[in-house]
């Protein structure tokens, strides 16, 4: 570890509760950067030095890239002026890292989103800190994000923990089988019976979602996910679970991402919907899930500090390191006898 002045943790105005917090829990000296928008929308950065106009050789940078074009020019500003100010080695705390689905050209022509974005990052970046990024043909973070250091800390043991203390003997169904790896690392955890839908994509916002064989009459059903963008998937296997019989269905997801008019669709009445069986995230009932990002001008989901679960930025910053990752901390809803 170096002393103080040798390191410093980098963030921008609107992620800086989680940034104070991870600073503190990580041991360093947290340093805002400036950020001005001219009226044509150009971007204007200053990066905190000191005395002499210098950085420390050593710096962690938090960004979480849900909504990323935009950020995507903040880190490259940032991180271009920061090697210039004499920073030496530099991470990336990236909670939700954002151009990772696209990873094969499904049609003559398009980009692969995963292998630009991800050498891009590596181009900037020492060493990437994020949490279940979407991968899903790739074994490893490395093989999209190149750098000599990419660290995935998984939400599916932690959220299989709280699970196990707030519904007991629960049914975890995945949403798709994109979800079954995750779903059978939670579920052997606390030997949840466990099951995956089978999901047809329509284009960008259209599913349709097959249960699959399981008897969920009764049964208290838990939908498990990596993330919930639309939450057309999520509302769709609930509502079939509901109509099988479930005596309730709650969800956890990691990022909750909820793009769109997607908080206002998993709150939504349903013919289905009855008082013993309420969407987890509106009236008593409320989504929880690491606090990385929220839905644009409405109440967020609970969750919980996400400072802890990067504490071993700090170990990053320094080079490699024997300490194990930290894993995230997630809630589930709370129990429905409760007010």
């Amino acid at each position: 570890m170096f002393p103080p002045e040798a390191a410093c943790l980098l963030y921008f105005d609107d992620e800086a509760a989680p940034a104070l917090r991870l600073a503190q829990a990580a041991g360093l000296t947290a340093k805002a950067i400036e950020r001005h928008r001219f009226p044509d929308g150009e971007l204007k950065l200053r990066l905190p030095v000191d005395a002499t106009g210098r950085m420390p050789r050593h710096a962690v940078l938090l960004r979480s890239l849900h909504q990323p074009n935009e950020k995507l020019v903040d880190l490259l500003l940032a991180v271009r002026t920061a090697r210039n100010l004499g920073v030496q080695h530099l991470t990336l705390v990236a909670p939700y890292l954002a151009y990772m689905r696209q990873d094969i050209a499904f049609h003559p022509g398009e980009a692969v989103s995963q292998q630009v974005v991800g050498g891009f990052l590596a181009g900037l970046f020492d060493a990437v800190i994020t949490v279940d990024p979407h991968l899903h043909r790739i074994e490893r973070l490395e093989q999209a994000i190149p750098v000599p250091q990419a660290v995935v800390l998984s939400g599916a043991e932690p959220l299989a923990d709280l699970i196990a203390q707030r519904r007991p003997n629960a049914l975890l169904v995945g949403p798709d089988g994109e979800s079954a790896q995750w779903i059978a690392q939670a579920a052997t955890r606390h030997g949840f019976d466990h099951a995956v839908c089978t999901k047809v994509r329509h284009g960008d916002r259209h599913v349709a979602i097959e249960l699959p064989a399981l008897n969920a009459r009764g049964r208290a059903v838990v939908l498990l996910d990596d993330m919930a963008s639309t939450g057309r998937t999520l509302a769709l296997a609930a509502r079939l679970l509901l109509q099988a019989g479930a005596a309730s269905v709650d969800v956890a997801v990691t990022h909750a991402l909820f793009a769109g008019d997607a908080w206002e669709r998993c709150g939504a009445p349903t013919a289905s919907r009855t008082p013993a069986t309420r969407w987890p995230w509106r009236g008593r009932w409320r989504l929880r899930c690491v606090r990385c990002c929220r839905p644009p001008s409405q109440s967020p989901p609970q969750g919980c500090d996400n400072a802890p679960l990067f504490e071993s930025a700090a170990a990053l910053v320094g080079g490699p390191t024997n300490k194990p990752p930290i894993t995230p901390c997630c809630l589930m809803p709370p129990n429905p006898n409760s007010s």
